[in-house]
């Protein structure tokens, strides 16, 4: 927390320099004429802003220390180290005293923990990688509410901080609630969205619930375990246990998976905590909460023309934005919001007279729902609307000798069904009217593509034991480390001679 302190303070010193310098620039043009100047206008101040903010930024997301320990542990790829039962203790200790929970260091904790630090691996590095987008919104959240930040981590075995993410039981979201559940705590759902998906509504909701299972029963594992069995069965294993007031006297008459629910929690808390020495790299973070703005909407808009106006992929703005159960973000009172990085928000925001017009140009109840394939922003000050629609029609209607089918297996999604067809998920949805991205093992899909012979071609052969990765634009080499599940000097190990500072686009690395 210091250190994000003293970064933030030199954040504001930087945009207080910045609007300094603007200002002496202004004085120096108010002396030479008599005029008054338009050096300091609001668009330059407001660039000047943005870039401190994406130093500012850049800065903290790169301020990890995963690196470090691993180096300094000399940890090789791949490698699990193992500890002992009693280090295992002292981190569990050091973890408690700060906070109130009781992470009991126990055989069936210590057990949970080398399950996860040996077969879970690849779950926690996920879920680092997931936790920069949410965890900075919960902390903020929990100590709104007064209760420990450590519960952060019960959304990571709730749903894995996804979330879509939906039980066999019907329990949905992040924070996993029912749909009664979710309807007391104030959690809407109607044809177009599902407030349990909300990532801000949702952890506000589990903040009161979990504040007011901790007022019943005073002991926050039993709290955890009440969240996951329901107060009721609590309540009996309560009694049954001859009324002890702990969850670990209480957890011999719990639920079978309740009694897993707690050392789940605990185990989730450390590994997250300690994955550094652990050997585990997070996966890296498409973007970070400190990256994020939101804007609300007046009118109802489609996704599509968002993405068409300001060059924002439809699955990224349905990514950030969970709540929607389709495409379309429909009008209501109060307005519905969107939410994305703040370079598109704020593009978004200096066009939204545009992006209604579009929309009611491109989604008038009397027309066909055109499918646009110019960038709308080229073509938003055209006089003749009706030469306008006509030139961003394209393919609106596939061709008959282009469909087939797609017989849905274990493990597709409607992600890889579009990369194997090389189409889109907007696509597929619309062509077999889905309203949401739920799709079942069985279902026939149909799928409009030019892609079949490519398909049926014979499968390339297994590639070598090295494999290498071809250097993007905006890569640099802490990202294609993180991304391979490496530490820079691991990727420099394999890299001899490669100037870290100097990769360029196209460059081949070796990863493995």
């Amino acid at each position: 927390m210091q250190k994000l302190l003293k970064k933030y303070k030199r954040f504001n010193y930087l945009v207080f320099l910045s609007f300094l310098i603007l200002n002496v620039s202004f004085g120096q043009q108010s002396n030479r004429n008599s005029k008054p100047s338009d050096t300091l206008n609001s668009e330059a101040f407001i660039n000047t802003v943005q870039q401190s903010l994406q130093l500012f930024y850049a800065d903290y997301i790169n301020d990890t220390k995963y690196d470090s320990i691993i180096n300094a542990l000399n940890y090789e790829p791949g490698e699990i180290p193992n500890f002992t039962n009693e280090e295992i203790c002292e981190r569990l200790q050091r973890m408690n005293e700060m906070t109130p929970f009781h992470l009991d260091c126990n055989a069936a904790t210590i057990s949970t923990i080398r399950f996860f630090a040996r077969e879970r691996r690849g779950f926690i590095r996920i879920a680092m990688g997931r936790s920069a987008l949410y965890f900075d919104m919960y902390k903020e959240k929990m100590a709104e509410y007064g209760i420990p930040i450590e519960l952060r981590f019960l959304s990571v075995i709730e749903s894995g901080l996804r979330p879509q993410v939906k039980s066999k039981a019907g329990a949905l979201g992040l924070w996993q609630f029912m749909y009664k559940t979710g309807l007391y705590f104030g959690l809407d759902e109607n044809s177009y969205i599902d407030e349990r998906m909300d990532p801000e509504k949702a952890t506000d909701a589990a903040c009161r619930y979990l504040k007011q299972l901790y007022g019943i029963y005073g002991d926050w594992n039993l709290a955890l375990a009440a969240y996951n069995a329901g107060p009721g069965n609590v309540n009996k294993a309560i009694r049954k246990s001859g009324d002890k007031k702990t969850y670990w006297e209480v957890r011999p008459y719990l639920p079978a998976e309740t009694q897993g629910y707690v050392p789940n929690f605990i185990a989730a808390a450390y590994m997250m905590t300690y994955h550094a020495e652990h050997n585990i790299i997070p996966m890296e973070a498409k973007i970070h909460n400190a990256q994020l703005d939101t804007m609300c909407l007046t009118e109802g808009v489609h996704m599509s023309t968002i993405s068409k106006l300001i060059n924002w992929e439809v699955e990224d703005i349905q990514s950030l934005n969970p709540v929607y159960k389709t495409t379309f973000i429909p009008k209501s009172k109060p307005a519905r919001c969107i939410t994305g990085p703040l370079e598109k928000i704020s593009l978004l925001v200096s066009v939204q007279d545009s992006l209604y017009a579009l929309e009611k140009a491109f989604y008038s109840p009397a027309k066909p729902t055109p499918q646009i394939d110019t960038p709308v922003a080229q073509i938003a000050d055209s006089s003749d609307t009706t030469n306008t629609e006509q030139s961003v029609l394209s393919d609106s209607i596939p061709k008959n000798e282009n469909l087939q089918y797609h017989k849905v297996k274990a493990g597709d999604n409607l992600k890889n069904i579009a990369l194997k067809f090389n189409v889109t998920i907007e696509q597929i949805m619309e062509w077999n009217a889905l309203r949401t991205g739920n799709i079942y093992i069985g279902q026939r899909l149909k799928i409009y593509s030019d892609q079949i012979a490519k398909n049926n071609a014979v499968q390339p052969p297994k590639p070598p034991a090295k494999k290498y990765y071809v250097v993007r634009s905006g890569d640099t080499f802490s990202k294609v480390a993180q991304k391979h599940n490496l530490t820079q000097a691991q990727l420099q190990k394999l890299n001899p001679g490669v100037r870290v500072n100097r990769i360029t686009v196209g460059q081949r690395l070796r990863v493995k």
